[in-house]
């Protein structure tokens, strides 16, 4: 069957979900078209209940977040408002009140201290401060001496805190550092590993726990080991704050690790003693936490669209509490995809293919936005509605991309529109002399970082495509050192070079640069309107410039949307936009 357009752009965004510290009950972030709801669901069988109504909390996050968590005797939530970014108190029963008042600025990763007097919590990425739960005291905890700070935690005595901290040019996948503060005020290193570091915990027995690389693979360690010491990554890259990709048992003995393989993903029980783990079930999981015998989480699948779970870690079995996308799914015949290896001009190219039920040809190549991520074999509503229509999808993780290793991930450091597109290139090649792929219905689709590499694919004309639909990517990177978010700001210093001395390198590879070579070559580009990472303007002066030499350059503008798709409407005309594109252009 052909999967319905609405069926993508519909149903709940689920995250954050948290076990209750004392009863027997979960929580969890629901919401659509952006607006979200945290909602109280006991684990005795009797219907939940909304715990927030207004203000709204800050919509779900995919497997990150830092929106919300409960206070530590669980009489009520700490949360981010949508309308102010401030941090609000929930009790169980009663009203809410804003415990915080910076302004413009926006708060994340709220955790209330042991005894519930302070509510810790990060600004805007760049301080830690900690508010008196009655909003009566405010205090910034850091000194500035990071360019970034995120997710603190508070230590379980209750005299300070530790969060993650890493300073421009690097990304928090190059380099963090752990920083503590005593609250007498004063905030100093705790550890510098040699590589990246992230989720910083403190077990009641003083001993910190984490993930990190120092091995070449992103595992959850103790102290100065790693609990489960394996060639399997165990987090994502940290693109923002409140991932839990482990949760640790009462007596820390087991750790519930989230555990990538190549892009499949299982949830897994770690012994920490002897150093093993048996698995908890497949898929990939995430937002973890660990109550009693309960283990709660996020998860989906390649035939399985997004759900709350908890688990019970004495037999092992799933319960299912919410689930996210509308009905019909179960009987779309959604397929797993095979795994496949491409040889590359460097070295191996994994990749994932999903196969159509017919076999004419048609290939959509999704190069994943980043570049520093991977579409894992998770639930992805874009590729089943295209092998629905008859479309193979090829998925592949090329240089920079993560899941694979320190060392692969990092192989894109001054590659960023040569390694990249090389290694797409030699997998559509692939596919090609293999017999899944003609040239001529052949397509490659990006967003963002993605559309920079499909569009620099294109441009080098080989291997010959049919063309390139591009959503909010990247075509001036000189544009994009001066513009983009605070975040992103010197991602290229690493990904490219700095300017000034980089300039020549930046013009090369920038497609605003050479809009002749893409005249030859069909594009579609989707862009919004307030995106604060690329700026529309960037779309709307290549698709000039192609279209002045001669190209054929379909461009149109969503006003409001950001850098990515909120609104089921803007889905919606996505769709049928790319739709008609695919059938003019494919031969």
């Amino acid at each position: 069957m052909e999967i319905p357009a609405a069926w993508c752009t519909g149903g709940r965004d689920l995250g954050e979900p948290r076990l209750h510290p004392s009863a027997p009950a979960i929580g969890y972030l629901a919401g659509s078209a952006g607006v979200a709801a945290l909602w109280w669901h006991p684990l005795d069988g009797t219907p939940p209940n909304q715990l927030t109504s207004w203000p709204a909390p800050r919509p779900a996050r995919g497997l990150g977040g830092g929106v919300w968590q409960w206070t530590t005797s669980g009489h009520g939530v700490v949360f981010v408002a949508a309308v102010d970014g401030q941090i609000w108190f929930q009790p169980r029963l009663g009203e809410p009140r804003r415990v915080t008042d910076h302004g413009q600025r926006s708060a994340a990763s709220p955790v209330c201290t042991p005894d519930d007097r302070w509510v810790i919590y990060t600004l805007d990425d760049a301080e830690v401060w900690r508010s008196a739960l009655d909003g009566s005291a405010h205090q910034r905890l850091d000194r500035g001496q990071a360019d970034f700070v995120i997710d603190p935690c508070p230590l379980p005595d209750g005299t300070g805190a530790r969060w993650i901290a890493w300073d421009v040019p690097n990304m928090p996948w190059d380099a963090t550092r752990v920083q503590r503060v005593v609250f007498d005020g004063m905030a100093i290193d705790d550890d510098v590993p040699r590589a990246a570091i992230q989720q910083v915990r403190v077990l009641r027995d003083g001993r910190a726990s984490w993930v990190r690389d120092d091995d070449g693979w992103l595992n959850v360690w103790f102290d100065d080991r790693p609990v489960l010491a394996e060639a399997a990554e165990h987090a994502g890259p940290l693109w923002g704050p409140g991932q839990r990709s482990y949760a640790v048992s009462a007596d820390a003995r087991t750790v519930a690790v989230c555990r990538n393989q190549a892009g499949f993903g299982s949830l897994v029980l770690a012994d920490v003693e002897r150093g093993t783990a048996v698995e908890l079930g497949r898929g990939v999981h995430g937002q973890l936490s660990w109550v009693g015998r309960h283990v709660g989480a996020v998860r989906s699948g390649a035939v399985t669209p997004p759900q709350v779970v908890v688990y019970d870690t004495t037999d092992h079995s799933r319960r299912v509490i919410a689930r996210g996308a509308v009905e019909g799914w179960d009987h779309a015949g959604l397929t797993e995809p095979e795994p496949i290896e491409v040889a590359g001009p460097a070295g191996p190219v994994p990749a994932r293919l999903y196969r159509a039920e017919r076999d004419d040809g048609r290939l959509l190549c999704l190069i994943h936005g980043g570049p520093t991520d991977q579409w894992p074999v998770a639930f992805q509503p874009t590729v089943a509605y295209w092998r629905s229509r008859g479309w193979h999808v090829l998925v592949p993780d090329h240089r920079g991309s993560t899941g694979h290793g320190r060392d692969f991930q990092q192989a894109l450091r001054g590659q960023w529109g040569v390694a990249d597109v090389d290694d797409v290139a030699a997998a559509i090649a692939h596919a090609v002399s293999a017999g899944w792929a003609m040239p001529s219905r052949t397509f490659a689709i990006g967003g963002s970082a993605g559309g920079f590499t499909a569009l620099e694919l294109a441009a080098r004309r080989t291997p010959p495509i049919a063309g390139v639909v591009a959503s909010f990517p990247v075509t001036d990177l000189a544009d994009l050192a001066e513009r983009s978010h605070r975040y992103e700001a010197h991602y290229h210093d690493t990904l490219v070079g700095p300017l000034p001395g980089s300039a020549d390198v930046i013009r090369r590879r920038s497609p605003i640069d050479h809009p002749q070579r893409l005249a030859h070559c069909p594009l579609l580009i989707l862009h919004g309107t307030a995106d604060p990472v690329v700026p529309v303007e960037q779309s709307i002066r290549l698709a000039e410039a192609v279209r002045a030499a001669g190209g054929d350059v379909e461009l149109h503008v969503y006003d409001g949307e950001g850098h990515g798709w909120r609104q089921p409407a803007t889905h919606l005309d996505a769709y049928a936009r790319i739709g008609a594109f695919l059938a003019r252009h494919a031969r």
